[in-house]
């Protein structure tokens, strides 16, 4: 495994790719685009919901459950550009909608997130890779990987998630408070309104079944097949190529495991000052100018699924 030194832009660097003129159009950020994104997410969230609730039966139940597993991985993705400062061009907008609308609804907070991730774009795949116990147990056998998913959708994997965060924010008792308060105060706030809104239309209940169980479940299957396609078995950890992958996906595949753009993962490493809605053309630049031999680059999701329980 690579050591300590950082492996980005030790390979390739932006102006390698981008000539001054793409790297100025290609780096702007926008305002509607951050709306549009955000609305999206939820307005597919809220359709799902209305399939269920219109049409209850077994078939929409699961629709449900994928659909909004699915968009609370889109939320994720968003968080995740807002930690770049891209989710929008108003930095003040960007802190905010990010938080309220993308972090807090799924348990998380993009400011320690932030922090984490700007460690994984600079030690990608190294041992100062604060995500790299993520990667490192692959691949496993069949049965392992049959075994996480199972644990995936029966909650298991998010009980012990979640358990394991609360004891990390527990720890010393000096500063617990704070960090305990910094941590949970905005995602109990926002699940706190949500709660009430089910309330109000007098179906409490439904937030359960329609938002935490999705959370528990459907979320943490899509979360983990994300995370093995983007740096699980990589041929080289040491060149930024090949140490992060991009995945062309379907449409299904867009609709749960790979919203907004995020299967285009060297991309995003290699240039992670591109919004997401640009990274398709980024990839289609890399492939005109000759990159595409060099690029850990799969055809689908299932193809990764198969290199990372191959043993």
């Amino acid at each position: 495994m690579a050591k300590h030194s950082s492996t980005q832009w030790q390979v390739i660097k932006p102006s390698d790719i981008l000539t001054k003129e793409e790297s100025h159009r290609i780096r702007q950020r926008s305002d509607a685009w951050g709306f549009w994104l955000v609305f999206h997410c939820w307005a597919m969230i809220a359709a799902a919901w209305a399939l269920y609730l219109l049409l209850p039966n077994p078939v929409t139940f699961l629709v449900m459950l994928i659909v909004v597993g699915g968009r609370q991985l889109g939320l994720s993705i968003l968080m995740h550009e807002g930690s770049h400062g891209m989710l929008f061009r108003t930095r003040n907008l960007n802190e905010r909608v990010t938080q309220w609308f993308t972090a807090w609804p799924v348990l998380l907070n993009v400011h320690g997130y932030r922090i984490r991730h700007m460690a994984h774009h600079r030690f990608t795949r190294t041992e100062k890779d604060p995500e790299n116990f993520l990667y490192t147990p692959f691949p496993v056998t069949k049965p392992s990987m049959a075994r996480k998913f199972l644990r995936d959708l029966t909650g298991i994997a998010f009980v012990r998630t979640n358990v394991g965060l609360f004891r990390y924010f527990w720890g010393e008792k000096e500063g617990r408070g704070k960090r305990l308060f910094d941590f949970y105060a905005g995602p109990i706030f926002m699940n706190a309104v949500m709660f009430a809104g089910f309330f109000l239309a007098g179906m409490p209940e439904l937030y359960f079944l329609m938002w935490l169980l999705p959370l528990a479940t459907t979320y943490m299957l899509v979360l983990r097949i994300r995370n093995i396609a983007e740096h699980c078995t990589m041929p080289d950890l040491e060149d930024p190529l090949k140490n992060s992958r991009t995945t062309l996906a379907n449409i299904f595949e867009r609709a749960t495991v790979a919203p907004y753009w995020v299967n285009y993962h060297i991309e995003h490493h290699v240039l992670p000052f591109v919004p997401c809605y640009r990274l398709k053309e980024v990839h289609k630049l890399m492939l005109e100018k000759g990159y595409g031999e060099r690029m850990e680059i799969k055809k689908g999701y299932w193809d990764v699924l198969k290199l990372n329980a191959a043993l």
